[in-house]
């Protein structure tokens, strides 16, 4: 049958109006599985560029190892099996961490000349960052395997890499980024956590328990973080001690060969000492918690010879499951080797039974012992306030110690001399923990013989590199410091008209070092400079990865709030922007808490850096055509106790003076403007709805609603719910979710492993505000944890972040009159 133009034209509309249907079902389905979605190709484009590449430089400072993180894992490997354990994730296929971080193409850089040379390493290999070796001739490197964690060892002299047979590390308490291994004094031996030799299978979980799970206190306080990842039984404990449980063992680089120290146990320490005969071993013991991570649990710490045999218990720290939120523990805490020394301890010990809201003249004392020199440890010094680390320096007389004041949030520095125990301090620095404008940097370091850090000193000279707050936005230093006359000059300074910081020296005088520059145009690239002179030697030459973002224009804005503080956003226009254009606009932002105005309105950031745009970054609106306000500053100031008092009044305060400066620049159109953010932002972007009606819609990824939930205080509060109810209440977007009338998105990973943003936060937002008849839709990420990871989830978190803002943002109708009635 032939049919009619009219037909087919009915037909042909019937079959448009069925897409539309079948996209809007996908947008809009109230519940069930959606299959994954992709973002618009010009998002992809994008999000497909390859990473900036990053350097590591041996300490020598001649080499150095190129390297691009590996991004956007597929959702497959994120479903591989997961432990969750004591606040770790175990992949109990390897032994180690679940999707931990890895590099790939790896290049060794010989900083002289520049000249390069390809790191072959095993096709598909799953790399760790490179550990390098005290001499700076070697790198250790990891390889994860489907049955395991594998030891390889690079030489810089050719560039080689080589597996050592036999052996597998066990990494599943281990940082992620120097896996069970370190390096040993004498650069070649390296000291690793193995997988025990015939440990025999996993434990079985039990097909029927044997009783009920039991907790219990008797009268002692001890409110606790909300933690994620907790044993919760007794089969839990078995599996946690079966995966934790290491041998330790020095492996010979070179032959292979593998000694083992001590019996296994579950090892979070082991650090040998400079004069790599001594090894600092902390152990775990029972009893475990069921509310805290495993660095809470009992722990036995004595020093070890290089056979293994203990030479000196050092001390035995109790399950610290009753130390309250602002406290530190009692006894001993915080050991580390003193880098000047052979083989000399230093720890912390608290005055004030770990509690800073009793007063006492000092708070901690810092105590140290040197290893078969002294039957007793030896007092260095004691603090007025927490101790907060302390750096020594090659001489060995001087040291940098910290520390904090937390009624008032204050951070002291002072020089001490290590070699004269309770000779006085002399204060170099005080001021606010938060204070950028005046903050004098960090010093500079460098990897003794021994592979022990210490600071950089030349003569009485100590150099530090900064950040370089300004009013304008940051232009990182490098200043030379005397410690006797306490004045700093200025080596080096960035230029306004880019970003460049500090990498490394590469003299010990100071007067060389590498830097990494970047600006609006130019993608990060390595630069050698000398002291005193303008010129820099470039090191690397990378292309621009992601040429269609350079016709974003971006500027640092500052205005202020109603109440005269001092506010601040990065101004983004999108690529096809036009002079006089009001664009439809994202505010995307994250509170912070400030004990004054003065330190709140100071400038973070930089807009002379290059644009990159990765992962699910709310960035990628700007090739949506909208206009991105960017870290639009939310502070919330006063007392550090009662702060949170007026949060609420401040970040719509905050908020409100954000879009009032868009519109009097004329870039956006106020009647068009969603807010977003992840985390505490998230939670703002809550409370913001509910408390405002500046914003057409909004996007809350990974937050936390319900301050109930987390009920012994959370970010910077430091009562309790019962100690400020009526503030957990106020600030809880879930006890208002009736006030929300604007259409809302919430996205949450389903393996959310913050302390306190656990997924049922967004689940019961959601029932709230669906139970209140608000315009909500809720995501979850199969296998994600608080970050996303995925390439799968990241992709599909865009593209439900454009549809959201795309229906009630870009394309929402005029607002209609707000009835008297309404909030």
């Amino acid at each position: 049958m032939k049919l009619s133009t009219s037909m087919w034209k009915a037909i042909t509309m019937i079959v448009l109006l069925a897409c539309v249907a079948v996209s809007a079902a996908a947008q809009q389905s109230p519940q069930g599985a959606v299959r994954y979605q992709k973002p618009p190709q010009a998002v992809l484009d994008v999000l497909n560029a390859p990473a900036s590449a990053q350097m590591s430089v041996n300490s020598t400072r001649d080499h150095g190892v190129l390297y691009e993180p590996v991004r956007y894992p597929p959702i497959a490997e994120l479903a591989q099996p997961m432990l969750r354990l004591a606040g770790v994730r175990i992949n109990p296929a390897t032994n180690g961490p679940h999707n931990p971080p890895r590099v790939t193409h790896l290049v060794l850089k010989r900083l002289s000349d520049g000249r390069e040379t390809k790191v072959v390493t095993p096709p598909g290999a799953k790399l760790s960052q490179p550990v390098w070796s005290p001499n700076g001739k070697h790198f250790a490197l990891t390889n994860t395997t489907a049955g395991g964690i594998e030891l390889l060892v690079g030489d810089v002299a050719t560039g080689t890499v080589r597996a050592i047979p036999a052996v597998k590390l066990n990494a599943a308490i281990a940082s992620p980024f120097a896996p069970g291994l370190v390096w040993m004094p004498d650069s070649r031996t390296l000291l690793c956590r193995l997988v025990p030799a015939g440990r025999g299978r996993p434990p079985v979980k039990p097909a029927v328990p044997a009783g009920p799970n039991v907790q219990e206190n008797y009268g002692k306080a001890a409110p606790a973080p909300t933690f994620e990842d907790m044993l919760q039984n007794p089969y839990d404990e078995d599996l946690f001690d079966y995966y934790a449980t290491a041998q330790l063992a020095l492996v010979d680089s070179v032959t292979g060969n593998a000694t083992l120290l001590g019996k296994p146990a579950v090892i979070t320490q082991a650090s040998p000492a400079p004069d790599g005969q001594h090894i600092l071993v902390s152990r775990l013991k029972r009893p475990y918690s069921y509310l805290r991570t495993f660095g809470s649990f009992p722990t036995e710490v004595d020093v070890w010879d290089r056979a293994g045999k203990m030479v000196r218990h050092v001390a035995s720290q109790p399950l610290a499951e009753n130390i309250t939120l602002c406290c530190v523990q009692t006894g001993p805490r915080g050991f580390n080797w003193m880098s000047i020394e052979p083989a000399t301890l230093v720890w912390a010990e608290a005055l004030d039974d770990g509690d800073p809201r009793k007063k006492v003249p000092q708070r901690d004392k810092v105590m140290t012992l040197r290893i078969g020199k002294q039957a007793e440890p030896g007092e260095l010094l004691r603090t007025e306030h927490r101790y907060a680390g302390m750096v020594f320096s090659e001489s060995g007389t001087l040291a940098v110690l910290r520390e904090f004041d937390r009624t008032r949030n204050w951070v002291r520095t002072w020089f001490v001399n290590p070699q004269e125990p309770g000779s006085e301090p002399r204060l170099v620095w005080e001021m606010s923990s938060a204070e950028r404008y005046k903050n004098p940097g960090t010093p500079l370091t460098r990897t003794l013989p021994s592979g022990h850090s210490a600071m950089l000193q030349s003569g009485d000279f100590i150099f530090l590199d900064g950040d370089g707050a300004t009013p304008e936005g940051d232009r990182p230093f490098l200043d030379k410091f005397n410690t006797k006359t306490l004045q700093a000059k200025r080596v080096w300074r960035c230029d306004e008209k880019s970003f460049e910081g500090v990498v490394t020296w590469l003299t010990p005088d100071g007067t060389k070092f590498l830097t990494r520059r970047e600006s609006t145009t130019e993608p990060p690239n390595y630069y050698i400079r000398t002291a005193g002179s303008d010129a820099a030697q470039a090191l690397t030459k990378f292309a621009d990865p992601t040429p269609q973002l350079r016709a974003i224009k971006k500027e640092l804005v500052k205005y202020k709030r109603a109440d005269g503080v001092e506010l601040s956003f990065t101004l983004y226009l999108p690529p096809d922007y036009k002079t006089g254009e009001r664009r439809p606009a994202v505010v995307w932002a994250y509170p912070l808490e400030f004990t004054g105005a003065d330190v709140a309105g100071q400038v973070s950031g930089s807009a002379n850096r290059f644009t990159t745009i990765t992962g699910m970054s709310h960035l990628f609106f700007l090739l949506q055509g909208y206009v991105v306000l960017d870290n639009a500053t939310m502070p919330v100031v006063g007392d550090p106790e009662t702060v949170n008092d007026t949060y609420v009044e401040q970040i719509v305060s905050s908020a409100k003076a954000a879009i009032d400066k868009g519109a009097e620049m004329g870039v956006i159109d106020p009647d068009r403007v969603g807010v977003g953010g992840h985390s505490y932002g998230a939670f703002m972007t809550a409370n913001l709805m509910a408390h405002s009606h500046i914003f057409r819609a909004g996007i809350a990824r990974s937050g936390a609603y319900n301050r109930t939930l987390t009920p012994f205080g959370f970010q910077s509060e430091r009562r309790t719910i019962w100690e400020a109810p009526e503030t957990y209440i106020k600030m809880s977007p879930f006890m208002n979710a009736q006030k929300i009338k604007e259409p809302i998105l919430l996205i949450h990973g389903e393996a959310d492993n913050n302390s306190g943003t656990f997924p049922i936060q967004s689940e019961r937002m959601y029932a709230a505000l669906k139970g209140n008849g608000g315009n909500v839709r809720y995501v979850t990420l199969p296998h994600e944890a608080h970050g996303y990871a995925a390439r799968e989830s990241i992709e599909h978190t865009l593209w439900e972040m454009f549809g959201w803002f795309d229906k009630y943002v870009k394309n929402a109708p005029p607002r209609q009159p707000r009835a008297a009635s309404e909030p």
